[in-house]
């Protein structure tokens, strides 16, 4: 029956009415087939019951009779087309694709090779593989996952097989190099070197390990960061919120300004945050990349790839040293005072109780100044100002820290001095020379003058000078300094107040601590550290 299937064609076995090969087959009076299914649906759509093919009526609807051959001969022929189909489909698979090695032995179309032999320098399809598995002579031989370019497993000066490793000069040799070239070099077999080196990537890739741990910690301390500061903006929006929503419609806008300005802030933090962990992804990426590589390449058997592998994959790829990175924090200190500041008449209590909290939190960035009189300024002059007591000894005294990051906070007990100017100031070379105050020229200070343009008073020399409206005589100043974010800022202690704020700054590498007791009502000032405290 198989036989004689094979003589017939498809088109023996196709229903005229769906086209395709039979299910059911039944036979009508007339002696032609169809499906079951096709057949009575033909004739349920039909007033009267014809054949499709040769149009004979039929007064009764006949009875349909199973086809016992047609079906017999309709299943043979399916499951014949689906043999071949398979055969087909399983030779397509094993055809040598782009990127694939192909067998060398095959004529016409190339099949895929299964294996390489290192003895025969002949890569195998499957067929042609079988001697090497069944003849005791060519079992012997080495079998390798395929591999193109055979011939530069050969020594091209002896045009022998490579199978020695040189330590001394990191290659591959033949052992004729081993007596000639290379006689005196420390020479192993190659899957001695084969080990060494998988041993070696072994190490390189549990560094790479230890690289990625890193760096992960590295990306939760930034993420801790990032927490920190969403909570310090949490709080200073809240605390916004809490002084502007006790004003109408006159504290609206300002309140407004104080909410963009610390988003603002946090806004760039993050992106320094989100930036720093980007890069951290990336690098952890191409370390995993490596490590993949790595863990391909230690799990090789094939000796001379992994050697000649080893330089290029062996190393970590270039990263950034994160040891010392972190994400700075904004500074938030002084945003909320400054802008309640503005409205000082009707939040004087709210001003009085923010002004607390706000000391406290720069207060843990306090710092000891100690002054050193033998670092002695140039005398500072005022442009606008006329100077009084001139000739009269006026020292200008920085203290003996410096400072070139972060923030520092510190406070200076005025009481006793009734002229005075206090700031930080960059550090000048020429003793000599008079030096107009102004950040211009690296003063960042607030001062107090008697009889200034008639009387006395206070200003900030801020180029041109400011005339500062303060209600009582400070006693205790503190001056907090952010140098990152270019701000110093002014307090009176005391009444809770804020005098001044230089805000912008651009700082010289190095700033100090700076104090001026100019003439104390004719006390003649020998030591700095005697007459005034800075803490």
């Amino acid at each position: 029956m198989a036989a004689a299937s094979c003589l017939l064609t498809e088109d023996k076995f196709l229903c005229s009415i769906c086209l395709n090969v039979f299910t059911d087959p039944v036979t009508i009076p007339c002696g032609h087939n169809f499906c079951k299914t096709c057949i009575t649906q033909h004739w349920d759509s039909k007033v009267r019951c014809q054949c499709p093919n040769c149009k004979r009526l039929f007064t009764t609807r006949p009875e349909l009779q199973v086809n016992a051959f047609i079906c017999e001969m309709a299943a043979e022929f399916k499951q014949s087309a689906q043999q071949k189909a398979s055969s087909s489909s399983s030779s397509e698979q094993h055809v040598s694709k782009p990127g694939e090695v192909p067998c060398d032995i095959c004529t016409g179309t190339k099949r895929k090779a299964l294996k390489s032999c290192l003895v025969c320098l002949v890569s195998y399809c499957e067929t042609h593989l079988e001697p090497h598995l069944t003849k005791s002579g060519l079992k012997r031989h080495q079998l390798i996952d395929p591999v193109e370019n055979l011939e530069g497993r050969m020594c091209r000066k002896h045009d022998k097989l490579l199978e020695m490793f040189c330590k001394t000069d990191q290659m591959c040799v033949c052992t004729l190099c081993t007596v000639s070239d290379h006689k005196a070099h420390d020479v192993v077999p190659l899957k001695e070197g084969y080990e060494g080196k998988k041993a070696e990537l072994g190490k390189t890739d549990a560094e790479i390990q230890q690289m990625i741990q890193t760096r992960q910690l590295k990306i939760q301390e930034i993420k801790h960061s990032v927490e920190l500061s969403d909570k310090g903006a949490d709080r200073e929006i809240a605390d916004g919120v809490q002084v502007f929503t006790a004003l109408k419609k006159s504290a609206e806008r300002s309140q407004a300004e104080l909410i963009d300005t610390i988003k603002e802030k946090q806004r760039k933090s993050k992106k320094q945050a989100e930036g720093f962990i980007k890069e951290l992804e990336q690098e952890i990426s191409a370390l995993k990349k490596r490590s993949t590589e790595l863990e391909q390449l230690s799990q090789s058997e094939d000796h001379l790839h992994l050697l000649k592998s080893f330089v290029s994959l062996n190393a970590a790829p270039p990263t950034k040293n994160w040891t010392n990175i972190s994400v700075r924090l904004p500074n938030y200190e002084g945003t909320v005072v400054r802008a309640v500041y503005q409205l000082e008449e009707t939040l004087s209590k709210l001003m009085k109780k923010l002004f607390e909290a706000e000391m406290k939190r720069i207060q843990q960035y306090a710092v000891d100044v100690t002054l050193d009189p033998d670092i002695v300024h140039p005398r500072p002059t005022q442009s606008n100002v006329r100077q009084e007591n001139q000739g009269k000894e006026c020292r200008c005294v920085l203290s003996k820290q410096a400072f070139t990051s972060g923030r520092f906070y510190f406070k200076v007990h005025l009481k006793k001095w009734s002229d005075w100017t206090l700031g930080v100031t960059r550090k000048l070379t020429h003793i000599k020379e008079e030096t107009i105050l102004s950040p211009s020229n690296g003063y960042w200070t607030v001062c107090h003058k008697w009889k200034m343009f008639g009387t006395s008073g206070y200003y900030a020399p801020a180029g041109p000078s400011i005339l500062l409206s303060l209600k009582t005589k400070p006693e205790k100043v503190g001056v907090f300094v952010d140098y990152e974010e270019g701000l110093v800022s002014f307090h009176d202690i005391d009444t809770a107040a804020l005098i001044y704020s230089f805000t912008g700054c651009s700082f010289p590498e190095r700033i100090y601590p700076f104090f001026s007791p100019c003439p104390n009502n004719g006390v003649k000032i020998h030591s700095i550290n005697d007459s005034c405290v800075l803490q």
